[in-house]
């Protein structure tokens, strides 16, 4: 780069990476919406695809269940199906976690899951509390764990609905 551009060009980086540095520090409503509205999107869009595999996977293997099926095998499917869909949680709440423990909101990874999962799951301890300035952040996670788990409680309807249909025409 010739001096007359790097000269230009470097105090334009500090100055845009002293503002950004100072947004982190004291965000605008703004900045957090904006931060974390891609987040809420990511989480559910993730979430569909995973319960769209967890779901078909179910199905799949609930079609080769009939009356001669033992009922460890029904009950191994079950388990794996909710397994599955914990899974997908524990690994959704990440796109949260990284973010804020990259950020340097959380003094540790494990304080970063910490707060993630106080505000994904709605529980609301407050035992890891974010800097002042990013309050908003822990109300959307919890949008993005409401929308979740109540779609995960609908899959787990159509699981336990199809058991029940099983252990209905169960004549053993």
């Amino acid at each position: 780069m010739s001096d007359t551009l790097s000269a230009t060009v470097e105090p334009l980086v500090e100055t845009v990476g002293v503002a950004v540095s100072n947004d982190l520090a004291n965000p605008s409503p703004l900045t957090e919406i904006s931060l974390a509205v891609p987040g809420v999107v990511l989480v559910i869009g993730l979430h569909g695809w995973f319960l769209g595999r967890i779901s078909r996977r179910f199905a799949q293997s609930f079609k080769k269940v009939d009356s001669h099926t033992p009922h460890w095998r029904v009950n191994l499917l079950m388990g794996l199906t909710v397994a599955a869909l914990a899974s997908a949680h524990l690994i959704e709440t990440f796109i949260w976690v990284v973010p804020i423990w990259y950020l340097g909101l959380t003094d540790t990874f494990r304080h970063a899951y910490s707060f993630t999962l106080e505000q994904y799951t709605t529980l609301g301890a407050g035992t890891v509390t974010l800097p002042p300035g990013w309050s908003l952040l822990g109300p959307l996670i919890a949008i993005s764990g409401l929308f979740t788990f109540g779609w995960t409680g609908s899959v787990l309807v159509y699981v336990m609905g199809e058991l029940s249909k099983w252990h209905g025409n169960d004549d053993k």
